[in-house]
């Protein structure tokens, strides 16, 4: 138990977790509003060492092009349009810290966005996706292709090795990117610390506490020294990845009841063997397998990480009841209420299609695995690959008036009434529209902070 006589410090914000979201909140208050004492705490002894970690995540650039769970129906492009316009923010954002010289292009590297797919439905699905993207601006640069040479032009390793059989077409953006999160996240750390915030690794919160006043008191340990710690302040912002939903629970604020979350984990199959990296270069994705989640499309990506080039294939789902990588088995039982029990059941009955695919998944043998790989890569030699387990993810789930619960995909802000204290609860598309979803943010807790300055010189 914490003990409640040690002196707290008082600061100005506290940004709970060290991954992108912290990273990019604190790098923005550091430059709209750098008279704030800022305070990072992080449960590890690195920074980006959970689902920002740059093995730990796909390193796609979402911006709409190549992720068909964003369009089911292929005549609604509203949902794309959106994430193309937040990473568009995320672009602003980066481009204006490069000119203050606070960050270094270095994390990025522009890659083609490719979809492909097989088979009469999928195809006449890809086409009536394109068809309607054409109409929106963000799209404007898309080609299509449903003959074989010109996409194995964009994408040879794919396309080398198939009989010309089956029925295929592709979509290619060329300006499509792969993003280092990891490096990423460092770098606006680095940047908040010579604005003048502080970080404090190896720090786990345990407890928020809301005072009469309105500030909050965040309580904890060093992990390091075994020591307790207290930091009190009018704002805090719990950007702890699946640790999120448990420390806002503990806050008591009405917003999060009878929210619930639900873990996944990912595998990925990589190589770094470079006769295979230099022969694609794109981040090409398919069509999931029924019963799949949405955030877990097929695709065969290029990664970029510190200059050196790998691909990666998955995801292949994983399970733990552990709510981080390097958490507990605890962690997802702490966070079940009363208020939640009967929403998370809702929505695993209303899901039995995704529990049958995860239990598949599971006791996939690794043939198993290289036979899906096969599908992008027909040529595939499984002595050249490794698996690499990815990051934990917990997936939203949330009540609703018909359904009971709901299992949302996606990321949510949660403010509550007075704006003192915020979260951010889910997944994918999280890291790569960072930037917009703390400038909602901003606008809705710090209305002093003008947020148009970012983009002014555009």
């Amino acid at each position: 138990m914490t003990d409640t006589r040690v002196r707290p410090d008082d600061v100005d914000v506290v940004l709970v977790g060290g991954g992108i979201m912290s990273a990019t909140l604190g790098a923005m208050l550091a430059q709209l509003l750098p008279d704030l004492r800022v305070v990072l705490l992080e449960r590890l002894p690195v920074l980006a060492g959970e689902s920002s970690g740059s093995w730990n995540n796909a390193g796609t650039g979402h911006s709409g092009y190549c992720e068909l769970n964003y369009m089911p129906d292929p005549v609604d492009a509203s949902k794309a349009e959106t994430i193309a316009r937040q990473f568009e923010s995320s672009l602003q954002f980066w481009n204006w810290l490069i000119r203050l010289r606070e960050l270094s292009p270095v994390f990025r590297t522009v890659l083609p966005h490719m979809d492909i797919v097989f088979g009469h439905a999928d195809v006449d699905y890809l086409r009536r996706r394109f068809a309607t993207m054409q109409l929106s601006p963000e799209f404007a640069s898309m080609k299509y292709s449903e003959d074989p040479e010109v996409i194995r032009a964009w994408a040879p390793l794919v396309m080398d090795g198939r009989s010309g059989d089956e029925p295929v077409a592709a979509t290619f953006v060329a300006g499509g990117t792969d993003i280092d999160f990891g490096a990423l996240t460092c770098a606006l750390a680095d940047s908040m610390v010579r604005n003048g915030a502080e970080i404090r690794t190896s720090h786990e919160v345990s407890q928020l506490s809301e005072g009469r006043d309105g500030t909050w008191t965040v309580i904890g340990r060093d992990r390091v020294s075994n020591r307790p710690f207290r930091v009190r302040s009018t704002f805090v912002f719990v950007g702890a990845g699946g640790d999120a939903l448990g420390l806002l629970q503990k806050s008591r604020i009405p917003e999060v009841r009878g929210y619930g979350v639900l873990p996944f984990g990912a595998e990925f199959l990589r190589t770094d063997e470079p006769t295979i990296v230099e022969r694609h270069q794109a981040k090409v994705y398919g069509k999931p397998e029924l019963g799949a989640p949405p955030m877990s499309l097929p695709h065969l990506d290029t990664r970029v990480v510190e200059d050196r080039s790998s691909l990666m294939f998955g995801p292949y789902a994983t399970f733990s009841t552990k709510l981080s990588r390097n958490g507990r088995l605890s962690d997802l039982f702490k966070t079940i209420r009363m208020r939640n029990l009967p929403v998370l059941i809702a929505a695993c009955m209303q899901n039995a299609t995704l529990i049958r695919y995860l239990l598949g998944q599971l006791v996939s043998s690794r043939r198993v695995k290289f036979r899906q790989l096969r599908r992008y890569y027909p040529e595939v030699d499984p002595a050249q690959w490794y698996s690499v387990q990815a990051g934990q993810r917990a997936q939203l789930v949330k009540p609703h008036p018909r359904k009971i619960g709901e299992l949302m995909f996606g990321t949510e802000l949660v403010v509550n009434e007075s704006g003192t204290i915020a979260g951010l609860l889910g997944a994918s598309p999280g890291a790569s529209v960072a930037p917009a979803i703390m400038i909602e943010l901003l606008a809705k807790c710090f209305p002093a902070a003008e947020t148009a300055a970012m983009f002014g010189d555009e």
